[in-house]
């Protein structure tokens, strides 16, 4: 199955010049989104970890099923103000603005080892402040999956030149 045929490409969203990536179009598709859940857990196996982690929103929709299948317990790192206990913050710059992710402080122990999951990459600034998040709360990023790279905005090669282990299903352009 070529996933590629199930993301639908939105020009100027959510701002004039960006071509936006839409997973919604292959989440609705069950033969589709089952098959980039299969995808995801086998090139999970690639990896030693113990937790998952997944980026707001999008990345939530393809961790969740991740970890349950691999039965690993699931760490949500969402926006800014959106956990309610004690957090750990990080500021980070996106292709079209700035934004902060947290991660509760009790979410991950010293020296868990942690999959980083999410929907896309592009310039690679969530992925690195997820990173930052997990590394921030004494664990160790094992790897990162995304399902789709815009692979000429540079973001998985940012992340390889720091040393991080990078996968991803499918890639397009950025523009």
């Amino acid at each position: 199955m070529n996933l590629k045929n199930f993301i639908r490409s939105i020009p100027d969203y959510p701002k004039k010049g960006i071509l936006f990536r839409d997973i919604t179009t292959l989440i609705k598709d069950e033969k589709a989104f089952a098959e980039t859940i299969n995808q995801i857990v086998e090139k999970s196996k690639n990896f030693n970890f113990n937790k998952i982690a997944a980026i707001e929103s999008r990345g939530f929709v393809f961790a969740s099923a991740v970890s349950y299948i691999l039965k690993k317990p699931f760490i949500m790192l969402r926006k800014k103000d959106k956990l309610p206990a004690d957090v750990h913050s990080v500021d980070f710059e996106l292709e079209y603005g700035t934004a902060t992710i947290e991660v509760h402080k009790d979410s991950i122990d010293k020296n868990d080892t942690v999959l980083i999951i999410d929907d896309l990459i592009a310039t690679g600034g969530t992925a690195e402040a997820a990173a930052k998040l997990i590394e921030i709360s004494k664990g160790q990023v094992s790897a990162f999956i995304f399902v789709i790279n815009l692979f000429d905005l540079g973001g998985c090669e940012k992340l390889i030149n720091k040393n991080y282990k990078v996968e991803n299903l499918i890639e397009f352009p950025g523009h």
